[in-house]
């Protein structure tokens, strides 16, 4: 077995959810799922299958969204893995919905952070052994910062 690191690359403002499915019926049910979570939308879907012709599928609403996740998912190249790119939208609006689709087994990440896959090369293929989503802490936040994190959840409409 060898492992090796892929680092999702995208804008700034796309976020990602990175998962794993059992079926090719996931890329149709993860459009569905997620236009029905917010209206108008831009995502794009990648899926790897991972038996038949093992194709990567691809779905969206926003062409750039799809190229993005169709070249992070050839990178990360492992069997029924799917990446959704969003935009204007955030993984709370959609994430109970992606769970919620039947073939979805896991959610690795969900962030709009630098994320890198650590996967594992085997004879037989690629598989996703954990991520890494962002940087490590810096220290613990202090009644300041706790302060402006309440204020920012406010601002954004997150809270009241």
């Amino acid at each position: 077995m060898e492992t090796k690191i892929v680092e999702i690359t995208k804008p700034q403002d796309v976020n990602v959810i990175l998962g794993q499915s059992h079926f090719i019926k996931t890329v149709e049910d993860l459009y569905e799922a997620l236009v029905s979570s917010v209206p108008g939308i831009k995502f794009g879907v990648a899926f790897c299958e991972s038996s038949g012709d093992r194709l990567i599928r691809k779905e969206g609403t926003d062409n750039e969204l799809i190229d993005i996740a169709v070249e992070n998912i050839k990178k990360i190249a492992c069997g029924h893995v799917f990446l959704i790119c969003l935009k204007g939208a955030y993984p709370i609006n959609v994430l109970n919905s992606i769970k919620d689709v039947p073939e979805v087994c896991n959610i690795y990440a969900a962030s709009a952070n630098q994320i890198q896959v650590i996967i594992a090369e085997t004879s037989q293929g690629g598989g996703i052994l954990g991520i890494i989503d962002g940087q490590s802490p810096l220290g613990v936040e202090d009644g300041n910062k706790a302060k402006e994190r309440k204020e920012f959840l406010r601002k954004i409409g997150y809270k009241r």
